[in-house]
């Protein structure tokens, strides 16, 4: 478990800018250190905490250390094969679900880091996903992977305008979208572990 952070894992955590946390740092509000013939800061894990909590921040983030990962997908041997990859990594919280009403209900109650998200849902396409996440201005750093069988560009194109960051066409190699997931999580991917 991690026990000294930096300015930017901290900001992460909170879910704020890496600005907020140095201006929290420089004023006081947030304890820590700077590295020894350095200007960089560190946080410790104890003093990070206190200052979540005093500041109403959800330490759940800081509690598990993982990044929450939401997997949506009819299609239930995929879920099982996704959720078997990133739970056995270690980083990750991992919760899936196989329909899009679901996915809204499960995004507002564990605000997943990431969603990877199949367009084709029995009840909502993913477009409507995508587009409900983003119309909740709560949910700005959620990232969002969507999966599809269908490729015409256009479609792409119009997944990306709704606010999904990435797109991968099914079938897809499990640590292509393992390394994609650490990219904008930006985590060091598996592999470099």
């Amino acid at each position: 478990m991690k026990t000294v952070f930096t300015t930017g894992e901290a900001a992460k955590i909170c879910k704020v800018s890496q600005q907020t946390i140095i201006r929290c740092f420089d004023s006081g509000q947030l304890k820590g250190f700077r590295v020894p013939g350095s200007r960089f800061r560190r946080i410790p894990r104890d003093q990070l905490y206190s200052f979540m909590r005093d500041n109403g921040i959800p330490t759940d983030a800081l509690d598990s250390g993982k990044r929450k990962l939401l997997i949506v997908d009819d299609d239930e041997d995929l879920v099982d094969l996704l959720v078997d990859h990133f739970e056995r990594d270690g980083r990750f919280d991992v919760r899936s679900v196989n329909n899009g009403f679901g996915a809204g209900m499960l995004i507002k109650e564990f605000g997943p880091d990431l969603v990877i998200l199949d367009v084709m849902l029995p009840d909502i396409n993913g477009m409507e996903v995508c587009q409900l996440v983003r119309g909740d201005k709560t949910m700005d750093d959620v990232r969002i992977i969507c999966i599809s069988g269908m490729v015409e560009p256009e479609r792409i194109q119009q997944l990306r305008d709704a606010g999904a960051n990435d797109f991968m066409k099914k079938p897809f190699d499990v640590d292509v979208l393992s390394t994609r997931v650490c990219q904008l999580l930006e985590m060091e991917s598996a592999s470099a572990n």
